[in-house]
């Protein structure tokens, strides 16, 4: 058993600069230094699947993220260290408790993913060990994190029933209180354009330091199709991820952050739109293209059609939100939105439908992240 004050220091020392995730019993001591050391460093998740994305932008970045959690939220990262961190050889440093340890007394619902939590690392290709339980172990521990990290992998320290001694606990963090959010509708009622449509005139209103995210699928593709460019991250997996990525991005970053999102991804983890309000970052602004179907897999209907997504961002906190139904209204809203203070949403009701014969980007999503990584933190 360890100190967090142990690991931490010695985490710290190795850049080791920004933490994220769900909490779990076995890491409160952990997770409450972390907050105590500075509350910006630590973010909290509504989901594991989430941590993962966030963590995966702040890499971006230029930080060196952690992500903490309970080995029964693998399950919710299974998508995004498949589809996203494997992808663009994103690599993570990972805190996995094992709840229902064989042989050790605990809750039922953790009994089978207790069993096969190594197992399922493997699976993902996930190289792990155990926590360091002892100061002497620490170094080495680290080491082996540092030479997967070195080669573009992600690592999992498996941190068992008591791990970590009990700390005493932090000062409380004061409550958030979300703002009172400015809503402009910009509705016309007129003709609804495609999603090729607005982001043709969208990227001319975008500035030229602004790092674009776009959700996987055929926004990303249409994006590519109209102007590849360093500061465009096209997500070819991980459904849902764009706006959690870019909040990651956006608080380690000055430059201006767009999420391009589909409805269908934003439904998905709208938990992420709640994280994105509580951690009110002024320089992101994220726009939701809602056609009101699964265009990437054949139409599919979406429940969007009874979802308002700008009032939805503005219960979680953003602090302005627009409604549009043309690409005019868009190139307003974007331009009004990127001249102030966020987050900023942008709800934007569109027309089904894509380009014909629309290709995939033809750089791969290694060297994609590279890039977008070098435009990130090359921002003076």
């Amino acid at each position: 058993m360890i100190s967090a004050d142990r690991i931490l220091d010695a985490m710290d020392r190795r850049g080791f600069d920004a933490f994220t995730g769900v909490p779990c019993s076995f890491l409160t001591a952990f997770i409450d230094q972390a907050i105590h050391r500075g509350g910006s460093r630590y973010v909290a998740a509504t989901s594991e699947g989430e941590a993962v994305a966030i963590a995966a932008g702040a890499w971006l970045a230029g930080r060196k993220p952690v992500v903490l959690c309970q080995n029964s939220g693998l399950g919710n990262m299974v998508n995004p260290i498949t589809s996203l961190l494997h992808p663009f050889r994103i690599p993570l440093l990972l805190g996995v408790t094992w709840r229902g340890e064989p042989g050790l007394k605990d809750e039922p619902q953790h009994e089978l993913m207790g069993e096969i939590t190594h197992g399922l690392l493997g699976l993902m290709r996930v190289p792990f060990r155990p926590f360091p339980t002892t100061v002497e172990a620490i170094e080495p521990a680290l080491d082996a994190a540092e030479a997967a990290l070195a080669q573009d992998r992600s690592f999992a320290f498996v941190i068992g029933h008591g791990s970590v001694a009990e700390g005493e606990a932090p000062p409380p963090v004061p409550a958030l209180s979300a703002p009172r959010t400015a809503h402009v509708d910009l509705r016309r009622a007129g003709p609804q354009p495609t999603r090729f449509a607005v982001l043709e005139t969208l990227l001319p209103v975008l500035p030229e330091a602004a790092a674009v995210v776009a959700t996987t699928g055929k926004c990303g593709r249409e994006l590519f199709t109209l102007a590849d460019r360093p500061q465009h991250l096209y997500l070819v997996g991980s459904m849902g991820g764009a706006s959690a990525l870019g909040l990651g991005v956006a608080l380690n970053t000055a430059r201006p952050v767009v999420v391009l999102d589909g409805d269908g991804a934003a439904l998905m983890k709208l938990g992420n739109m709640a994280t994105i309000g509580a951690r009110r970052p002024g320089n992101l602004l994220h726009i939701v293209l809602d056609n009101g179907v699964h265009d990437s897999t054949g139409g599919q209907a979406t429940v969007s059609g009874s979802v308002d997504f700008a009032g939805v961002g503005g219960a979680c906190g953003y602090a302005r939100t627009w409604t549009v139904d043309d690409a005019a209204g868009l190139a307003e809203a974007s331009q009004a939105a990127l001249a102030g203070v966020g987050p900023a949403l942008i709800h934007a009701r569109i027309r089904p439908g894509s380009l014909a014969r629309l290709g995939r980007p033809t750089i791969k999503p290694p060297e994609v992240a590279r890039r977008f990584r070098r435009f990130v933190t090359e921002f003076k």
